[in-house]
């Protein structure tokens, strides 16, 4: 039996091939003496407690410090948290988080009467706070961000007390992201022909594309075990998640979480509602989606181990990182030279770390810091890992325009419009890739990674967010959190989803104890709205050229300067609508008609 291949480690991986961490901090000493400043910084900030609602001037001074204060933190928090990803084992990374994770909590607490006296300020002495200092122009923005939330602001004694509980809030996060990335394990996956394979996070969906259907299924069920040997533990973290985002959204008077967290970034939340809806209606498409599958596979029973499988065997191939970039790169030509060029400035100054090491953080993000934005794969050369570089990049150059368009306090997109420019580049991609092939069973390769993207994206993560929604409402309802409870609702929503002919295998249910994202606060439906407008705006761009180009960049240099849905319909996109999402899956329904042409004996 041949042995299992080794995940390097950290050391044997090439520099080039490693992001350049050294470009925000040269030295772990250099970022220590920032955390000292930040620390001072703080105790000034403080001082302006029972100031900034008196005076003009004094308002400026505050603002102007709290947003060079950000730019600190900004610079911290980043070298900290990538170095952490790097190797989460490292003691040292994971101590430095939790000391830059207590002073920003600590400033937190510092500035909680910031909210309160803006708030106390009345419209007409804003009015004159205007005249006297016009330097608070450029806070104008942020001002108003602050001032239309007024309902949900609490006392400045209490603000001060929920600031102080940030840490304990943040618990339930930083438990799972250690137990899923650094203490959990999993045994070999084994192939059809005995050989063992090293399973991991960032291996298991390489494993589950696989031809090989026995590798596919060890690897599928040895995850879950793996999973299900913690899942009453895993319920539990999850569990006070849930309850601490309901304490919050309870302390604010909101109606509910969902709605506490979408008020963050001023998106009604029939947004969320509508997205669910739309793809209720269109159900019918991925039922038929699922039943192409399993005509293609040519199996009796089709099993969550085989939804990841290419329907187009013999065409799948290794793509080097080298002809991935180049053709990332030539794909985004519809995209002017301006956006090429930022795209060529991160592939040859390495903001992107490469390749698995072990310990190393599962998946792939970007991560916008203000020196250059910080992109982290796991790349493995499929064709997956491909539209994954275009995906980050995407997020990258957005980050990158947003930083040095807008000032640094308006300079953070929000998460609603975060997954657009990722999805966009993707889009484009395909396009690309369609466009360049003649062979009939290559266009059936790439439409079925198409279709895919669809289910994993669309359907998928909509079927996230609304397990996401029903355990917020179970919970507040008074349901405890059990491992049997969120197995059992995450069962029902993949047999809605998935349809009549899919076996709903047993571990399946387990799905919710590995994703990540149910840590982050509601966010997963914007990777369905996101997919929706990107594919809007790609056509947009495709058709109309340099008009929509211009229209596009000048979102992705938008920060937070405006409304998120402001922003979007500037772009040619209007998100309260539920047109982009019927016109994505109108989309995937006439993929699906080709490939059923294609794919004819």
């Amino acid at each position: 039996m041949t042995e299992s291949k080794a995940i390097p480690q950290r050391s044997q991986i090439a520099e080039s091939d490693k992001w350049a961490i050294a470009d925000i901090y040269a030295t772990d000493a250099a970022w220590f003496a920032d955390l000292e400043q930040m620390k001072t910084a703080t105790t000034e900030l403080a001082s302006f407690a029972g100031k900034i609602s008196q005076d003009g001037n004094a308002l400026l001074t505050y603002l102007t410090k709290l947003e060079q204060l950000h730019v600190l933190g900004d610079s911290l928090g980043n070298y900290c948290s990538r170095k952490s990803d790097e190797d989460t084992r490292d003691a040292t990374y994971q101590a430095m988080q939790g000391q830059f994770m207590s002073s920003y909590v600590a400033f937190s607490a510092a500035t909680s009467f910031e909210t309160p006296e803006i708030l106390s300020i009345s419209d007409e002495d804003l009015d004159r706070f205007y005249a006297e200092a016009p330097g608070l122009e450029r806070y104008r923005r942020y001002l108003w961000n602050i001032r239309r939330r007024k309902a949900h602001v609490l006392s400045p004694a209490e603000e001060k007390l929920l600031a102080a509980a940030g840490e304990i809030a943040n618990a339930p996060e930083n438990i799972y992201s250690l137990f899923a990335d650094a203490d959990l394990t999993f045994a070999d996956a084994v192939d059809s022909s005995g050989e063992k394979h090293p399973l991991s996070q960032g291996t298991f969906v390489a494993y589950e594309s696989s031809d090989d259907r026995e590798l596919r299924k060890s690897a599928f069920q040895n995850l879950y075990r793996g999973f299900g040997a913690f899942k009453n533990t895993i319920a539990a973290v999850l569990s006070a998640q849930v309850k601490q985002l309901q304490f919050y959204s309870d302390a604010r008077k909101y109606d509910n979480a969902m709605e506490a967290s979408l008020d963050e970034t001023n998106v009604p939340t029939s947004v969320y509602l509508n997205l669910i809806e739309a793809v209720h209606q269109n159900m019918d498409k991925m039922h038929r989606y699922v039943r192409l599958r399993k005509k293609l596979l040519k199996v009796d029973e089709l099993h969550f181990y085989d939804i990841y499988a290419s329907l187009v065997p013999g065409v799948d191939q290794k793509i080097p990182f080298a002809e991935a970039k180049q053709t990332v790169y030539d794909a985004l030509a519809p995209m002017g030279e301006r956006y090429r060029k930022i795209l060529a400035e991160g592939f040859n100054n390495r903001w992107i770390d490469v390749y698995q090491n072990e310990g190393k953080r599962s998946g792939a993000y970007s991560a916008g810091a203000r020196v250059h934005p910080f992109v982290l794969l796991n790349y493995t050369g499929t064709l997956d890992s491909q539209f994954t570089l275009a995906h980050e990049m995407g997020h990258a150059i957005h980050s990158y325009l947003s930083n040095r368009t807008q000032n640094p306090i308006d300079s953070n997109y929000v998460i609603f419009v975060a997954e657009v420019a990722s999805t966009c580049n993707e889009a484009l991609l395909m396009e690309y890739l369609l466009g360049k092939t003649t062979d009939k069973k290559e266009r059936a390769y790439l439409i079925n990674h198409f279709l895919e993207q669809f289910k994993s994206t669309l359907y998928r993560q909509t079927m996230f967010a609304e397990f996401e929604l029903n355990i917020g409402r179970m919970a507040k309802e008074g349901t405890t959190l059990t491992a049997d409870v969120l197995c059992a609702e995450y069962r029902r929503l993949n047999e809605m989803y998935f349809g009549p002919d899919m076996v709903i295998d047993d571990e399946i249910a387990l799905e919710w104890a590995r994703i990540p994202h149910f840590y982050y606060n509601y966010y997963v439906f914007q990777y369905a709205t996101g997919y929706s407008a990107a594919i809007a705006l790609s056509r947009r761009i495709l058709k109309e050229g340099e008009p929509a180009v211009q229209d596009y960049l000048g979102f992705l240099s938008g920060g937070c300067s405006k409304s998120p849905i402001d922003l979007l319909k500037g772009a040619g996109v209007d998100m309260t609508s539920t047109e982009p999402v019927n016109q994505a899956l109108q989309l995937f329904g006439e993929l699906l008609d080709e490939m059923e042409q294609l794919m004819q004996d």
